[in-house]
């Protein structure tokens, strides 16, 4: 027996007096499913220290919907690789969770209610946002699992709010992800990648900014993780785009207005793409 599959079992089922954590990963690139990293190997043992969800609901950055917020309602979803140019093996790769048709519609009208516009789609599996995690974390694929959109033309602040209109979940035994990166400069990290320096020295530009972050998680300082693109230092060359960093914006706000948030993981990849990874708990 594998010691992935060790941690499964030890997994007890999340209850009705269970309230789920939330969590953010940092999925990085597609090879995270099969590299031999300290952010992969984080993701292996993840769930060991959880409760079984019911069900799964990743908010991923590369699922992008301008306009309003879709909700993967397929009973059977595909496994989108949604990338280029790497190993042959990554395109091979499956991840065959099933979907929740119910609990999608479910989540749709739930943000409806609460001022989204939102609709369970079919059609759209899974991007590697959120099956590169989940085939680490949950290998056996045998939990449901639906997918959130993002929208690139919306705030932190939008978000969060989308976000908190999940919280609901966490109480059903849902356990609700944010996937995505904690720095995302791609046009640096591919300067080090070409040259093959994955394990090259993190610039301040980049230390300063998951320095400043951290520091506001911990603190639950929402107000300026908020307006983060004007207070934290170096925003810009740290996410010249939003879509990898708002998911942990929903990740928090799903956790409640009192959320604590602990670090589990922190790592870098390519001097430039911070690797962290986050838990949120109702206080």
């Amino acid at each position: 027996m594998s010691d992935t599959e060790t941690l499964n079992i030890s997994a007890k089922p999340a209850d009705a007096t269970t309230v789920m954590p939330t969590l953010f990963v940092s999925h990085g690139s597609p090879e995270t499913a099969v590299a031999d990293t300290e952010a992969a190997a984080f993701l292996r043992s993840a769930a060991a220290d959880l409760p079984r969800p019911r069900a799964i609901v990743v908010v991923s950055a590369h699922f992008e919907v301008s306009g309003g917020v879709a909700v993967t309602g397929d009973a059977n979803p595909d496994t989108i690789h949604d990338f280029g140019g790497f190993q042959r093996e990554l395109y091979e790769k499956r991840y065959p969770a099933p979907g929740d048709p119910a609990l999608a519609k479910d989540i749709a009208e739930s943000l409806v209610s609460q001022g989204f516009h939102s609709q369970a789609i079919s059609n759209h599996g899974f991007d590697h946002g959120v099956w590169v995690p989940l085939i680490l974390m949950y290998p056996d694929a045998d939990i449901p699992v639906i997918a959130v959109s993002v929208d690139p033309r919306q705030s932190a602040d939008y978000h969060y709010k989308l976000g908190q209109a999940l919280a609901g979940l966490t109480h059903q035994g849902i356990l609700v992800i944010g996937s995505g990166s904690f720095t995302h400069n791609l046009r640096e990290a591919f300067v080090n990648l070409r040259q093959g320096m994955r394990d090259t020295e993190v610039p301040e530009w980049v230390s300063s900014f998951t320095g400043w972050m951290s520091d506001k998680l911990e603190a639950n300082d929402v107000g300026a993780l908020l307006d983060y693109r004007a207070q934290a230092p170096n925003a810009e060359r740290n996410h010249p785009t939003d879509e990898h960093l708002v998911p942990l914006y929903s990740a928090l706000g799903a956790a409640g207005p009192t959320a604590k948030a602990t670090r589990l993981h922190a790592s870098d990849e390519y001097g430039v793409l911070n690797m962290a990874m986050w838990r949120f708990d109702a206080a």
